[in-house]
């Protein structure tokens, strides 16, 4: 055997050792690429977001601007002149109605109403005097009158004296939180003294104005969500009264609506951003997300039996994020709100979640 004919023999062995040796690797590797096919091919289905449309409450939106307030709110200001004696409160404390704010001295009073009871005395002793002499016919019915008449007298300063003396106690017209106070003990107030003020916050008033063309669309007992400033959150409350007429200047209605205030976040004075919902109804609403417009209409898909099926709808109202479907939906159709772009009809999907909860 030729050199040449060694080298040929010698790289066919070679050749053939290692196709012995790759094959069943090649094969192996085919086995299992088509057992991973397998799974792969169960799991063509498409993932998709879904929720069960339900009738949601549905209603235009107007956004508004205005300002909160106290639901109560008033200065504590003294009825009489006089020196304060004791000052009962703490800046900043919750009171409750008629406790008593502010003493103000009232020793001459007191000794004007113990020398009016010691007149009333002698007047009352006189009249019942003139009486049983009246009775006996001792006296005239003219003289009996005028002891009647004293006695009256008497009686009607010393209420006079003790309502003065009433004064002289400040109290609490309402529940509420006191305010900062701007007098001591020992000054000297009039009735143009300021001595602190008292709120209620338990409930907060939003003053607001619209334009004149909503005037005839909202009312009383209509929603209203607003926020302010220091705060993150939204509010909520209802419009509970409006005004009787249109401003003539601003061409617009002004409206109070009513928030609950518990945790008391709200503070009188704080810039309000309002939204007001008129003509609120129960309505089958959807996400604008999960509309698909189209040249002739707008359709959505809804899955059924494992597959997406595309569907007509009519539309209504439009709100931000929501929009009405007056035809097309009924209470209870699954409908899918993720994958719209990539997705047919008839095509495999499975839902991943279920949204109706957050709509609700």
């Amino acid at each position: 055997m030729t050199p040449k004919t060694k080298r040929i023999a010698l790289i066919l062995g070679i050749t053939l050792l290692l196709i012995v040796l790759i094959l069943p690797k090649i094969i192996s590797s085919n086995d299992s690429g088509s057992r991973n096919r397998t799974p792969a091919g169960r799991d063509q289905q498409m993932q998709v977001r879904t929720l069960i449309v339900q009738p949601q409450n549905m209603g235009s939106q107007v956004t508004a601007v205005g300002t909160v307030l106290s639901n109560e709110s008033v200065e504590i200001r003294s009825q009489v002149s006089g020196q304060i004696e004791r000052i009962l409160f703490t800046e900043g404390a919750k009171v409750r109605k008629g406790a008593v704010l502010v003493k103000i001295n009232d020793d001459e009073l007191q000794a004007q109403f113990l020398r009016a009871k010691s007149r009333l005395a002698i007047g009352e002793q006189q009249a019942e005097r003139q009486r049983q002499l009246f009775e006996k016919n001792f006296v005239s019915e003219e003289e009996y009158k005028n002891a009647t008449n004293e006695l009256n007298i008497v009686k009607a300063e010393a209420q006079l004296i003790e309502a003065q003396i009433a004064k002289t106690e400040i109290r609490a017209p309402f529940d509420g939180t006191i305010g900062l106070r701007f007098v001591s003990e020992g000054s000297y107030i009039s009735p143009a003294t300021m001595i602190t003020t008292l709120q209620d916050n338990s409930r907060m008033k939003i003053d607001f104005t619209i334009p004149e063309k909503y005037a005839g669309e909202i009312k009383v007992g209509d929603r209203v969500s607003f926020s302010v400033q220091n705060r993150p959150m939204q509010f909520e409350g209802k419009v509970y009264s409006k005004d009787s007429r249109i401003d003539q200047t601003t061409r617009t209605l002004r409206l109070r609506a009513l928030a609950a205030n518990p945790q008391e976040l709200l503070l009188p004075g704080s810039f309000a951003t309002i939204t007001v919902v008129i003509s609120e109804r129960k309505a089958m609403s959807i996400p604008t997300y999960a509309l698909i417009p189209e040249l002739r209409g707008h359709r959505v898909y809804l899955y059924r039996n494992g597959k997406a099926e595309s569907q007509p709808v009519e539309i209504g109202t439009r709100t931000e994020d929501m929009v009405e479907i007056i035809g097309g939906l009924q209470a209870g159709d699954t409908l899918i709100t993720s994958g719209i772009l990539q997705m047919r009809p008839g095509m495999a999907v499975r839902p991943i979640g279920n949204k109706q909860a957050e709509l609700q």
